[in-house]
């Protein structure tokens, strides 16, 4: 019987081993659960309100038992359920909405531009520290109302952030200590600008919060935090997976170049192949029958994004071609209740950057293999070199 060890820094959840195995059966054994491996049971799973988020137990589950990351993690949006979490995403939603992400457009230009503009003479980058980072890190911090300039707080912000990012590793049991710094970090800096949008409102999301009356200290802390880290950590892992995925098909990068209303089709076939979330988790609240499997009550279940989106059941032509007009939707935010929140923000940030990056370096290339996290858990480059020709 096949059983994938999801733990394994050396296992792919992208490689043909899963491919394999996706031919065999809808689902296979691991090591945490059982994975869905194809489209249409993906999609079942994710709505089926017989199964609840299943990140909850994700520090319990890897040896961390309490503390101040455990105890943080049960109360993000990303764990909670019923009541409480249907009252504090309602209270969020606004400040997602599309329209008010599509009015920031001009913003996101400008600075993709911006940033660019301080590596393009030199036709080298490191695209992660000089781009992707800087790029989701001053984004966020302009959603949320902090110092989002060149010299402004984002660096910390990222730096926290990047630590963070490590509560959906692999090996999150070995980074609490990280963790929790970095936890601390960002706690204390965040309830610095409540405080100060307390005493000076302004136009932005947290003067917004604090003035709802619904959510508790707590909670409004614990939401800020989540956000910051979560919507910066995802979006720059996932600008250096679509940099991966289009240099890898030079005329799909040309054509982004030229016609760049197709951005917004490349962010999402960029994120049906290669997404940065590569499973979404979730647990059995009672007994469950799906197709001759049996899950009791508290088992737990991964929808691997990659292979459900290239499921050639659901794809017909499942290679690569940000012009095809047949896509199923991916599940690469989730789906249903827990459907990510900032789904719009990085949908719109993205589709910005890469037309933008593709006519400016329309011969960009690979320069050296970089250097890469498992392809499991949330996925992503540490670092990835590039070349192109000096403009």
């Amino acid at each position: 019987m096949t059983l994938f060890d999801l733990g394994d820094p050396a296992f792919d959840v992208t490689s043909p081993a899963v491919h394999a195995a996706r031919e065999e059966s809808w689902y296979v054994e691991t090591t945490w659960g059982w994975a869905v491996l194809r489209y249409d049971e993906a999609s079942a799973v994710l709505r089926d309100r017989r199964f609840r988020q299943g990140n909850a137990r994700w520090p319990e589950q890897n040896g961390v038992h309490g503390g101040p990351f455990a105890d943080w993690w049960k109360e993000t949006l990303l764990s909670l359920e019923g009541d409480d979490h249907s009252r504090i995403r309602r209270l969020l939603v606004p400040a997602f909405r599309n329209r008010v992400v599509a009015a920031m457009r001009p913003t996101f230009q400008a600075l993709a531009d911006e940033l660019v503009d301080g590596f393009a003479p030199r036709g080298e980058v490191e695209f992660i520290s000089e781009f992707a980072e800087p790029y989701a890190a001053r984004i966020i911090c302009l959603l949320l109302g902090l110092p989002a300039g060149d010299d402004g707080e984002w660096r910390q912000v990222a730096h926290w952030a990047d630590d963070l990012g490590a509560s959906f590793s692999i090996d999150v049991g070995r980074q609490v200590p990280r963790i929790e710094a970095a936890l601390a970090g960002l706690t204390a800096y965040v309830d610095e600008v409540v405080a100060d949008r307390r005493a000076r409102p302004r136009d932005d999301l947290v003067s917004t919060l604090v003035r709802v009356e619904e959510l508790t200290e707590r909670e409004l802390s614990v939401a800020l935090v989540f956000l910051a880290f979560a919507g910066m950590e995802t979006t720059r892992n996932q600008l250096g997976l679509a940099l991966q995925t289009l240099l890898r098909h030079p005329d799909q990068w040309r054509l982004l170049g030229e016609r760049p209303e197709l951005g917004a089709a490349a962010v999402e076939e960029v994120m049906r192949v290669n997404p940065t979330v590569t499973w979404v988790t979730r647990e059995a609240i009672e007994d469950v029958d799906l197709q001759g499997l049996h899950i009791p009550a508290g088992g737990i279940v991964q929808v691997l994004s990659h292979a459900a989106g290239t499921d050639p059941r659901a794809v017909a032509e499942p290679g690569f071609d940000i012009t095809a007009t047949d896509r199923a939707p991916h599940h690469g935010f989730g789906a249903g209740i827990h459907h990510c929140l900032g789904h719009f923000v990085a949908r719109t940030d993205m589709a910005v950057a890469l037309p933008l990056l593709a006519r400016r370096m329309p011969d960009a290339e690979c320069d050296g293999p970089g250097e890469w996290l498992p392809v499991s858990g949330n996925t992503g480059a540490v670092r990835f070199p590039i070349r192109f020709s000096p403009s």
